[in-house]
């Protein structure tokens, strides 16, 4: 009778062990897809959340970009003396001055973005002091023909980062 009694406990028990081994891992598929639904929800909405403002600093970088261009800056940036290292200063700081005041824009870039961006920064600076040591340039207004001679030969540095931005900006759509 004993071995009677212990086969219907055996009968009763096998079944509940996989029901409850079943429900175990339904229970825990479910919370996990679960998780992963929030966190997509979560993302998807810091994604909503974050678009404008990195929309905000692409335009932010154009528009730094625009400002240090050669022959704008030359437009922008008038001569206080005729003294072409004074000038030659002065464009240099206000490029430094305008990239300072976006440096913060990094954070909401690529890093492959941001480096073009350095590059063209340093190459327009470039192109300035190389300009300033011609032999030709001794007045500030000199030094502002050199620079505009040159950029009518070839593109400012800043229009290639431009282009990437541009590019970059289509991607996010």
């Amino acid at each position: 009778m004993d071995v009677s009694r212990i086969i219907d406990l055996f009968l009763y028990t096998v079944p509940a062990v996989i029901t409850g081994v079943i429900a175990y891992y339904f229970f825990r598929e479910h919370t996990k897809n679960e998780a992963g639904r929030r966190r997509f929800l979560l993302k998807k909405e810091l994604q909503v959340n974050a678009l404008p403002t990195r929309l905000q600093a692409y335009e932010r970088m154009a528009l730094f970009l625009e400002r240090i261009s050669p022959s704008k800056l030359l437009v922008r940036v008038n001569p206080l003396s005729d003294n072409r290292n004074e000038y030659e200063a002065l464009l240099l700081q206000n490029i430094e001055q305008e990239f300072e005041h976006n440096l913060s824009q990094q954070i909401y870039v690529s890093d492959r973005c941001w480096s073009i961006i350095i590059a063209a920064k340093n190459a327009t600076i470039q192109l300035i002091r190389r300009a300033g040591l011609s032999e030709k340039t001794d007045s500030a207004n000199k030094l502002r023909e050199v620079i505009l001679t040159e950029m009518m030969e070839r593109t400012p540095p800043s229009d290639a980062a431009l282009s990437f931005i541009k590019e970059e900006l289509s991607d996010l759509w």
